[in-house]
């Protein structure tokens, strides 16, 4: 997942400039009476913690094949006396830890998978592994922190199941893989086969928890937001079909490039003229252009594809058929012929606000007040396949000292640094949690 958010945006967060004071909620969370015991506990992991993500960050593999980070959870969750299952949604591990007393259920996630990213990060632990990526060879870097993701939830899983005697309820410990996508043919994965496959229901999940470490925030603060905060992800394609001819007569064709172009130009006015704005953000970006085989031909076919990007359902159908039928009309203008196929990829990530308020009091002792509510992100996270089942509450982990904000790489860089100081933060965070919630319900 990529942070768009620019530098200034990352300095007002560090100031605490421009963002939305913490609201306290209408009834206050108490901390759970585990609250000490999960922070002397935490602090007791975090070398293991910081050690597993070392060795995450130097063997990382791609989405859907997460064969060794898969063994390497399942290993650590059996060592803590846990008894996981293995192969969910291919590579996914699911672990349950039982209370002793009866309760709700809540769930915990964290991400498996890496990208095809050359790693440029000067580390004695940085990434040499290599893999195949649509049938070339890539080289493979935790650029998105899942990493430390997977790490964190397994220290917080070695806190809690060290309190299971104390503990009201359940806790699901969900390793997803394959967050980053993978090809068509490999659909449905990550949480949305994870969801498939029944994890929220056996035990049935009353709640969901996910937390996501970024560039551009300071190490150790958190950020959430109430109701949408990631947006929903679509890809489109857009094929032109025209009539080839020789460059030097295109009367006697139909260019397909021509008429393409303002295609692209066009499906512009579908954000700055046709959505009304006021109700949510939207994007709608061409990333792919490619017709043509030479220069002195025109050819008979041009492919347009890119990528769209809405919070709200109503919006995104608005924009899907306004882009179909602005392609259609532009094209046959032109005396041309457009197809087009739009993908939904990823449904929008929208925080349950009543959670989001009750679990507030927890952020802001976790953070030692360092928690804000942050602006919306137009990058897309699959976790929305959890929370649109059960109430779900996803959290950013600032991983950046505050002197380097500004010259930091944002995630999805070579260049993505994580200062590992944050993650006991991220650790805590997750126990706390899960055990606020399940004594507040117990109550």
């Amino acid at each position: 997942m990529i942070d768009p958010r620019p530098p200034l945006a990352a300095l007002l967060l560090t100031l605490g400039v421009g963002l939305a004071p913490l609201a306290a909620p209408a009834t206050a969370l108490e901390p759970s009476p585990l609250a000490a015991e999960i922070d002397r506990r935490a602090a007791a992991a975090e070398t293991r913690m910081i050690e597993w993500r070392r060795h995450l960050h130097q063997h990382p593999e791609l989405s859907n094949r997460e064969v060794e980070t898969s063994r390497f959870v399942a290993e650590r969750l059996r060592a803590l006396g846990l008894a996981p299952r293995t192969g969910i949604a291919r590579h996914g591990v699911v672990a349950v830890i039982e209370g002793a007393l009866p309760g709700a259920t809540v769930a915990l996630r964290a991400d498996l998978d890496a990208l095809p990213v050359r790693e440029e990060v000067d580390l004695p632990f940085a990434s040499r592994a290599t893999s195949d990526y649509e049938g070339k060879p890539v080289p493979v870097m935790h650029a998105c922190g899942h990493d430390a993701h997977t790490a964190m939830l397994l220290a917080a899983a070695e806190v809690l199941t060290g309190l299971r005697d104390q503990l009201p309820g359940r806790v699901v410990l969900l390793f997803q893989p394959a967050e980053e996508g993978v090809p068509e043919e490999e659909r449905p994965a990550g949480a949305e086969a994870m969801v498939a496959a029944g994890v929220l229901d056996q035990p049935k999940v009353d709640a969901i928890f996910g937390l996501h470490v970024f560039a551009k925030y300071p190490s150790g603060h958190l950020g959430y937001r109430s109701g949408p905060m990631l947006a929903a992800a679509d890809r489109f394609e857009i094929v032109v079909e025209g009539r080839q001819a020789h460059g030097s007569q295109p009367w006697l064709g139909v260019d397909p490039i021509v008429a393409a172009s303002v295609i692209v130009t066009s499906l512009q006015t579908i954000v700055s003229r046709s959505i009304d704005l006021t109700r949510e953000p939207a994007v709608v970006t061409v990333g792919q252009f490619e017709a043509g085989v030479r220069n002195n031909i025109i050819p008979d076919r041009a492919r347009l594809a890119g990528t769209i990007r809405t919070y709200d359902p109503a919006m995104q159908e608005e924009i899907h058929a306004d882009l179909v039928w602005l392609a259609e009309q532009v094209a046959a203008a032109h005396g041309a012929r457009a197809t087009v196929r739009i993908d939904p990829q990823v449904p929008a990530t929208v925080n349950d606000p009543a959670l989001v308020e009750r679990m507030l009091p927890t952020l802001a002792r976790v953070s030692a007040g360092r928690v804000a509510q942050v602006q919306k992100i137009t990058a897309a996270e699959d976790f929305s396949y959890f929370a649109a089942r059960v109430p779900g509450l996803f959290v950013q982990l600032g991983v950046t000292p505050p002197a380097e904000l500004e010259s930091a790489a944002g995630n999805h860089s070579p260049r993505f640094y994580v200062d590992e100081a944050a993650l006991p933060t991220g650790v805590r965070a997750l126990a706390h949690l899960a055990a606020d919630y399940l004594f507040a319900a117990a109550r």
